[in-house]
């Protein structure tokens, strides 16, 4: 792709515009979403996300837009598992019901801004050496393998319900005066002359910490599907715009979802296997192949790609319909028992406890 640097300071611009807007809502109007509220707003973003991948297929070819479409659906994915993440730290850290959208939110910027810098140096980085192909694909058959694993719990009728702090966090409660109730949307609070962080700053940090961990599947499994900059940074961020509102529209039903991780592995598991074919088809190292191309190597087209991934997830969404049906359910029915499991539980968040040090 060719693109002028005014097509590039736009895209910036009015995607900067949609972050800004969404954060200066959350601050100034915190509250829960209601369901209308989540679906409207989620189904804006994801129309949005449909509209754009069109405006390239128009302007720039179907490869390309198969490309965005493929990336887009494939961080989306990521992102709805990642919200079962966002779910077990609102609820182990108590976060009362009107703040969650504002941490949710702060969790969300982050993750942008991290991205962003990743996929700048991952760009720099696959232009320059091709065998980062093998380290991308490596990365992302490894994660499969651990999808896997997580789907072997998804039996488990209790589940991972609490959220395992990680050493950072532990390290960072340690060394922090932590309050034992929130204050309102306040960061810090002073208590008897004496200065507390509040319960919401360290949950804001242990979203924040997490998304590191998820870039490190994300941007690999992106860099998989298309190496346009241009591509790989939009499909990212259509994928995480609407994320605030999908967690109010899906996070207490994620616990009901089967098979999500399975389907997760087998997408990220292709992307991996392409990755790896696509470094050995570029070989530079001199152990393998005596330094030269894997000529015979080949190619996965992104239609393919593009259909497995869409194939995959409609698959998820099949079974999940199976199984409802002879529980003699319906989607909008355990929608409904969903919202009102968090509603009972005030969003996730009964009364804080959260020792002082």
């Amino acid at each position: 792709m060719d693109l002028p640097a005014w097509a590039w300071a736009l895209t910036m611009v009015v995607l900067a515009s949609v972050v800004v807007l969404d954060l200066a809502m959350a601050i100034r109007n915190p509250h829960k979403l209601s369901t209308k509220e989540s679906a409207t707003w989620a189904g804006v973003y994801i129309g949005a996300a449909l509209v754009f991948g069109a405006i390239m297929f128009v302007t720039q070819g179907a490869t390309y837009g198969g490309q965005f479409y493929a990336g887009y659906l494939t961080e989306l994915a990521l992102s709805v598992d990642n919200l079962f993440v966002f779910l077990l730290i609102i609820q182990g850290f108590r976060v009362p019901a009107v703040l969650q959208s504002r941490v949710l939110l702060v969790g969300i910027v982050l993750s942008i801004v991290l991205r962003g810098g990743f996929i700048a140096v991952g760009s720099v980085l696959i232009a320059k050496f091709s065998w980062v192909f093998l380290i991308f694909g490596a990365i992302l058959i490894w994660t499969a393998i651990g999808q896997l694993r997580e789907n072997a719990h998804e039996n488990d009728e209790e589940g991972p319900e609490h959220y395992e702090k990680s050493r950072f966090m532990k390290f960072a409660e340690s060394k922090l005066r932590v309050s034992a109730d929130y204050h309102g949307s306040k960061l810090f609070a002073r208590i008897d002359g004496v200065k507390f962080v509040t319960p919401l700053l360290l949950a804001m940090i242990a979203i924040g910490s997490t998304d590191i961990l998820f870039a490190l599947d994300s941007i690999p499994a992106i860099f998989g599907l298309t190496q346009e900059p241009y591509l790989v940074f939009t499909a990212t961020i259509f994928a995480l715009m609407g994320l605030r509102q999908l967690y109010f529209l899906l996070a207490a039903m994620l616990k009901s979802l089967k098979y999500l991780h399975l389907g997760l592995a087998a997408i990220l598991g292709w992307i991996g296997v392409k990755l790896v074919m696509n470094g050995l088809a570029e070989n530079q190292l001199p152990f393998i192949n005596g330094g030269h191309h894997i000529e015979w190597m080949p190619h996965i087209p992104t239609t393919l790609s593009l259909g497995v991934i869409a194939g995959v997830l409609a698959a998820v969404v099949l079974a999940n319909w199976i199984i409802l049906r002879r529980q003699g359910k319906s989607f909008k029915e355990l929608f409904a028992e969903s919202e009102a499991e968090m509603d009972a539980t005030g969003g996730g968040a009964p009364a804080v406890a959260v020792a002082e040090k």
